[in-house]
């Protein structure tokens, strides 16, 4: 078995903590009970391209005990915990390529190396891969059946690659399910985040002014979070009814330019490219602390940042100083990378119970259905995201009601009126 892991002894350690991580993820234990049972994967080559953690190792846990054979990189240079990287390698001997702190040569030559397993379905977090195959390695397109994407940023590029008409094979976006974006990019992100910037920083986030760029779930989740530590929180949107959502929850909105003079730390999460930028940086107090939880390192624009610093030095692990020619200094964390998964762990196990759930049964329906999709990206369908909230909830021991036949007929009629 070929695979490229930092050190095979950090196995044990890794282990243990994928047992942690499982013991919060029982919908994923459940469809793994029955993938042991049923095999609906059998054979089936999945080449994953994900943040290589615990909930990830469960995930990937799941699809080989349906049968799959499971080959798996990183989605992104900074976000692989190592040891469990080591354990899914040693003890549950599935091929990974993943290193914390890869340059992008090597990140790149890891998503090739999954790549030469000739994947049938594709599970990306971002695209890289699936736009690897379609730019690099477009000899292996015809072996692809369909793929799955986790992603908001993922899925603006692959809708992108369908508008276009280059996109080879269909996509299901996991990301756009109710039981992932709900729950994983507001409650998730918002905690995650926060997480990463008190372990880079240990901060006192009350009382202080935090200025959140993107109001989307993430946004939403970040923004959350963070009021409830007590900080002021600004949010900077390009979107109206964002913007407006945004002052109905009682946050204070404002254009960046204005943001940037009041700022103690800045948190971008928007999925676009240069949400700050060097005006915004010139206008920035003395200490602010800038850090992304978007996708790709881009919202913060770090060439305008090494720029103008004149001096550069870290402080901490994912702390960085920039020192400015007037004597100002600037904090970067996580090298402008997803703070969250860099400095941190990630989400928490428990809500990436639902999302991974969603990614588990949507590879179990393209193995069934994939021959008859288009190539396009499609939803999640809903009777998949409807079983994993019901699972959700009966794990959590939550009953619910149940229409009676009169309220479906009321609810799918128009002669009864009012």
């Amino acid at each position: 078995m070929k695979f490229e892991v930092k050190d095979l002894s950090l196995a044990n350690d890794g282990e243990l903590a994928i047992e942690w991580a499982d013991r919060q993820m029982p919908v994923l234990r459940m469809i793994r009970g029955r993938f042991e049972r049923e095999r609906p994967l059998e054979g089936v080559r999945i080449g994953a391209c994900l943040h290589v953690t615990t909930e990830t190792a469960n995930l990937v846990r799941t699809l080989k005990a349906g049968g799959a054979h499971v080959a798996l990189c990183a989605s992104n240079p900074l976000s692989t915990q190592d040891a469990v990287a080591a354990a899914l390698v040693k003890v549950y001997e599935i091929p990974v390529f993943a290193i914390k702190g890869e340059d992008r040569e090597t990140y790149y030559r890891h998503v090739h190396a999954v790549l030469d397993t000739h994947p049938q379905v594709t599970m990306d977090d971002g695209a890289d891969l699936v736009s690897t195959l379609h730019s690099e390695r477009r000899e292996l397109l015809g072996e692809v059946i369909a793929g799955t994407e986790e992603t908001t940023t993922g899925v603006i590029r692959l809708r992108s690659m369908a508008s276009d008409g280059v996109l080879a094979y269909p996509i299901i976006a996991v990301n756009d399910a109710h039981t992932k974006y709900l729950f994983d990019n507001r409650y998730g992100t918002g905690q995650s985040t926060v997480d990463g910037i008190l372990r880079a920083t240990n901060i006192l986030l009350a009382g202080a002014t935090a200025v959140v760029a993107g109001y989307g779930w993430c946004g939403r989740g970040i923004a959350m979070r963070l009021k409830g530590m007590g900080a002021n929180v600004v949010v900077t949107e390009v979107n109206p009814l964002r913007a407006l959502e945004a002052v109905m929850d009682g946050f204070t909105v404002m254009p960046m330019m204005e943001a940037a003079r009041r700022g103690d730390i800045f948190i971008t999460a928007t999925g676009n490219i240069n949400v700050i930028r060097k005006e915004h940086i010139e206008l920035m107090k003395d200490g602010a602390i800038l850090c992304n939880s978007g996708h790709f390192n881009v919202e913060i624009c770090l060439p305008a940042l090494e720029e103008m610093a004149v001096g550069k030095r870290r402080l901490r692990p994912f702390l960085d100083e920039y020192t400015l020619p007037d004597g100002r200094r600037l904090y970067l964390l996580a090298e402008g990378r997803l703070v969250n998964l860099a400095a941190a762990e990630g989400h928490p196990a428990a809500v990436m119970d639902m999302s991974f759930a969603n990614q588990a049964l949507c590879v179990e329906y393209i193995v069934k259905n994939g021959a008859t999709l288009e190539k396009r990206v499609y939803p999640v369908p809903k009777e998949i995201d409807e079983q994993v909230a019901m699972l959700k909830l009966r794990s959590m021991g939550i009953q619910i009601d149940e229409l009676t036949d009169e309220q479906r007929k009321y609810l799918t009629s128009w002669e009864m009126g009012t």
